[in-house]
């Protein structure tokens, strides 16, 4: 088992990987694969090293609910002092649902609808991330028809590299994501002129899985030029959002911890006068990511000329990072069993030759075993479809010696549960 696998919340005893307390051996036998299973303790403690960093700084952690938006863990985090970055109704529906601060609770995203602008006033948000000028326009009528003022920053689009895949890179020109940076002061101009508008702040968001410190602080850096040019246009910002995005090691991957990240933006805070303000940041990954495996069940293994096969219950629609993003993750025994390993891939029983959970790994597995996928807590059922008509995942979450089912396992019925036939 690897330095990874081995996390406080995540441990063999007696051969045996166990969740905290609990063995995931116990857990598959009584819930079934495949199965999503959580330690309490691990996502407890990835928001702690941020609100650490933070002590005696005003601030406010603005968890990234798209990572995993399982009420069981919004409830966790909302009851540790976090609010939430939403990207939808949906996402604000479940903080609602969880009992969480909607004041605390900030809307991203390029395409809000007016429905959900709509509900995230009537809610109370603390914040909306604006993302364009025709945004701004809408957001402003509908506050206007409900006299009320939308409290608003602009997420600027600082055209930073974050130096991550394509497909989460944010901070470019290029991408959909925020307002260029040029046009950014004039659109702080014109929202500060308008009745239903309340300028709070500012923010940035470049990217996901992000690895290195300099690209936050070049962003950064840029975002402050920014702030001091509105300031001396008379408009007050509350807080400063850094966003999110600080990755987790998957593999060979040395990202900066949470404490050295948030201390390196805070020096640069400092340095650039602006102390006093609201500091806010979006985590998501690095809060969750290690914080969860997903167990399957090996149902068979082929060997082929060209390639070996460990075929388990798991497929893509589970867990799709692999097949999104070419992402590698960490596939391990849950029961170590001696035997000279196979090169195999680790393969689900979806009908796409995408359907893959690791390549090339050398394994010792029989039909029957059970394998963990590690640091499956981040966009693992959060990403989940029912694609082939197959059920999600059951969800557990555990603490210490006790095991919470917090989401149960669908059932064929719930597939077309909507659906209808013609009359």
């Amino acid at each position: 088992m690897t330095a990874r696998a081995a996390t406080p919340a995540f441990s063999r005893r007696e051969g045996v990987l166990a969740c905290e307390n609990v063995s995931l051996e116990g857990i598959a036998t009584r819930f079934g694969t495949p199965a999503y299973v959580y330690s309490r303790r691990a996502i407890e403690s990835g928001l702690r090293a941020y609100t650490d960093a933070l002590r005696g700084r005003p601030h406010q952690i603005c968890y990234a609910m798209k990572a995993n938006s399982n009420l069981a863990v919004l409830d966790l985090l909302a009851r540790a002092g976090a609010g939430f970055d939403i990207v939808s109704g949906g996402e604000l529906a479940r903080v609602l649902a969880v009992g969480a601060d909607p004041s605390r609770v900030v809307f991203s995203g390029v395409g809000k609808t007016e429905a959900e602008i709509e509900m995230a006033l009537r809610a109370g948000i603390g914040c909306f991330n604006i993302e364009s000028v025709d945004e701004l326009d809408v957001v402003d009528r509908i506050a206007g028809g409900l006299q009320m003022r939308a409290p608003i920053s602009v997420r600027v689009n600082p055209d930073v590299d974050p130096q991550t895949h394509p497909y989460i890179s944010t901070g470019l020109k290029q991408t959909k994501f925020g307002v260029p940076f040029e046009v950014a002061r004039d659109l702080y101009r014109a929202a500060s002129r308008r009745p239903a508008i309340a300028v709070t702040g500012i923010d940035f968001h470049i990217g996901s899985q992000i690895t290195q410190v300099g690209p936050y602080l070049d962003a950064a850096a840029r975002l402050l030029d920014l702030v001091d040019q509105i300031e001396a246009d008379g408009i007050a910002l509350a807080h400063i959002d850094f966003g999110g995005g600080l990755g987790i090691s998957y593999r060979d991957e040395r990202p900066p911890g949470a404490g050295e990240l948030v201390a390196a933006v805070l020096g640069l805070v400092d340095s650039r006068g602006h102390g006093r303000k609201t500091v806010m940041f979006e985590p998501g990954r690095s809060i969750v990511g290690h914080a969860g495996v997903l167990l399957a069940r090996v149902t068979g293994v082929k060997c082929t000329e060209a390639r070996n096969y460990v075929i388990v219950d798991a497929a893509m629609n589970d867990l799709i990072r692999p097949a999104l993003y070419d992402a590698w993750m960490e596939v391990v025994a849950v029961r170590e069993r001696p035997g000279t390993p196979l090169l195999a891939d680790v393969v689900g029983p979806v009908c796409e030759s995408g359907d893959w959970l690791a390549r090339d790994r050398p394994l010792v597995a029989q039909p029957g075993d059970l394998l963990a996928v590690m640091s499956a807590g981040a966009y693992g059922m959060s990403m989940a479809s029912n694609y082939n008509s197959r059920p999600r995942a059951v969800e557990i979450l555990v603490d210490g010696d006790r095991v919470h089912e917090v989401r149960r396992r669908e059932t064929f019925n719930d597939l077309f549960a909507a659906e209808s036939t013609l009359p």
